[in-house]
Order: C-alpha cells, then structure tokens, then sequence
C-alpha cells in the first residue's frame, strides 16, 4: 500500500515524498480512507505510530477542496495536551501544506500571547491548540469556533490525566454540531469511553499495537547533568570517544541552533536541521552528514524524519523527548541491519518525569554513567 493508493491529492504526495515517506503506517491506512469519507473516527494509538499524518493530510485534502481563503475562518481545530506535542503537529502541518493555500497557528500558554494573537488575526484556517490558552483567548474575543468543520482530540487520555476535561468541557458547547471528529487516546480507559460517546457520531474504530522496544544492538546509557553543562558533556563524549558521526537530538529548533554552533565553535563540524531551514539547507546538511563532511547533525524529532544514514554508529539525546516512544524512535536510527549502536541520554531534574516514562515504557533499566561535569 502506498499514499497514492489512498487517494491523496499531488500536493499532498509531493512533500510526503520529499519527506521520504513512502508507505503509510498502518493506523494511517485504517484511518485517512474513513475520514476522506467524512466520518467520525475513535483510534486507539500512541505517539510514534503516525497518527499526526493520519488525522492532518485528509483534513488538508478535504479543506483544499473546500476551496478556502485565509479569511474564511477556523475550520479545522486540533487541541493536544502539551507544548511540545502542539507545536510538533503544527510542524508537520506546515510541512505536509507547503503547496497549499491553507494557514495554520499554533497557540499554547506559557509564554506572552501577543504574536500568538497577531497571527490569528491575520486569519487561520487549522488552529492547533492547548486548551487552557485557547479558552483563554476565546475568552478574550481573539477566537470564534463556530465555524469548524474538523474537530481532534489528540491524546486525549493524557488531556484527562492533565486535568483538561473541564476545559474540555467548556470548548465543545462553542464548536458547531455539525462537524467531523477525530479522537485519539492510546487507552480506553471508562472516562474516556465515556467523553468519546459524547463527541462521536456513528465512529469507525481504529487501533494499533505500540511502537516496538528499540533493538537489543543498542548499547544505551544516561548521564544525570546540569542543562548548563551539556553543552561541555556532549563536546568531552565526541572527543574522547572519537566520534566520526552522530546525530544530536534537541526539543527545540532554538536548541539545536545553539548546540550546532557550540560544536562548531570547538572545532567539531556540525549543522542544525530543523522546520525553519529551507529544503534545500536541510538537504545539504543531510548529504553533508552522509558524505562524512559534517560529523555531527543537530536535529529536532520533525526534521529527522526522512534521515535514512547506514551504519550510523552514535546518537545522543541531548533533551530527552517528553514522549517515551519518541526516545525509541530516535535510538532505533542507530543500531540498524545487524550493526551495533550506542545511545547517549542527557538528562537534568527538570526531565526526570520523561527519564522514567522511558524506562517504563522500556521495560528495563538504562546504565547510569557518572562524570565530573557537574562540578
């Protein structure tokens, strides 16, 4: 099965190849024919098996069809429970939309909400959303849901535990009742069943098995540090151990600049890839880094999709993913076809929620390594 035998439109195809997907995961085959055909869809499925593309690309087809403007207002609204995973599908919604005049914003709290306000007032057809800043700026006038067409719910058994179902509660009155909804949670727990039989019309019901645990050829370990001494652990790790070629992960665009330019201050040759890099600055870093002229690659987990390099011998995460999948998916770029693989993790107080996530999820430990860099 490949995307075209789904029905993807060419300008959907277009960034998805250049992406290097080719095949679609399985909960993007069960899922994008149902919703291309308007219905409601419950999917049980965790991070790290595709459901952002499963859920954004027949919502991108079915807006393009619609032949929206800018100005036509909200019609598509996605709420995820956290910042990271809000910003994350909004990366892969500008990446998949690049040939299409669609617009999309993403709006979360924790930071000052006036750029998030300027560009809803320049018009937005997809509004990803946390819940708490997107009551917040309904509140205040900046947003009207009465014309959405496409409503989801991402992991919404994270949203229950994190204490939205309130928020939750109070949005859904303000969506139309005549609407498209896609819910996915990775458990089925009463509550949820429960929410979901609230919002859903005649559902489809989609599910897969979680991600598999990352090969056993992985040596992995972690190293518990300051976050303003990483930077030093990550050149001492490269130097001593001689490294010819690793990828670096970050959280953040921001973060993998810094760290690129750390490196290459220390005469470490290294470039960051990331959403905001032009393809053709992401293609020459990554042919760089395949022909050995760039040792290091600095990389959030959006931009490293596509990144296929044999025999990659060393990766680090730098910032460990909030999402434990996310950890297995970037540990399984090493490691591959019958070669060994070595996974450094940094991890400072503030991600010891996501350290123990990783190892829940891992089932097993991960050895700790001591160094003198917190001194």
């Amino acid at each position: 099965m490949t995307f075209k035998e789904l029905n993807l439109i060419q300008p959907l195809l277009g960034p998805l190849d250049k992406m290097g997907y080719t095949k679609p995961t399985p909960i993007q085959e069960q899922s994008i024919p149902h919703l291309l055909g308007g219905r409601d869809i419950f999917g049980c499925a965790q991070t790290g098996t595709g459901k952002t593309a499963a859920f954004a690309l027949p919502i991108l087809q079915m807006l393009d069809a619609a032949k929206i403007g800018p100005r036509s207002g909200i019609k598509a609204l996605i709420l995820a429970p956290t910042r990271e995973l809000a910003i994350q599908i909004h990366e892969n919604i500008v990446l998949y939309s690049e040939n299409m005049n669609i617009s999309s914003t993403v709006i979360f709290g924790g930071i000052n909400q006036h750029s998030q306000v300027q560009s809803l007032k320049k018009g937005v057809n997809i509004l990803i959303a946390t819940p708490g800043r997107l009551l917040d700026l309904m509140q205040q006038g900046f947003i009207k849901l009465n014309m959405v067409t496409h409503f989801v719910l991402d992991e919404a058994d994270r949203m229950l535990d994190m204490g939205f179902i309130h928020d939750i509660k109070k949005i859904i009155p303000k969506l139309p009742e005549q609407k498209q909804t896609i819910f996915f949670s990775a458990t089925v727990a009463p509550d949820i069943k429960k929410l979901a039989d609230t919002l859903l019309k005649k559902p489809v019901s989609v599910e897969v098995t979680p991600v598999a645990s990352p090969s056993e050829l992985v040596d992995q370990s972690v190293y518990f540090v300051d976050k303003n001494h990483k930077r030093t652990l990550l050149k001492h790790l490269i130097k001593e151990n001689n490294i010819q070629q690793a990828l670096v992960f970050t959280r953040t665009k921001h973060g993998a600049d810094k760290v690129a330019k750390e490196l290459s201050k220390s005469g470490i040759s290294a470039e960051a890839i990331h959403g905001n890099k032009s393809q053709n600055a992401r293609e020459r870093a990554l042919a760089g880094f395949k022909n050995h002229e760039i040792r290091v690659l600095v990389a959030t987990d959006i931009a490293s999709r596509g990144i296929d390099v044999d025999k990659l011998g060393y990766v680090f995460n730098f910032e460990l993913p909030e999402v434990a999948e996310t950890y297995v998916h970037r540990i399984g770029r090493t490691g591959r076809a019958g070669s060994e693989g070595v996974a450094f993790s940094f991890c400072d107080k503030e991600e010891l929620p996501y350290f123990k996530g990783i190892t829940k999820l891992m089932k097993r430990d991960i050895r700790k390594v001591e160094h003198p860099f917190n001194n």
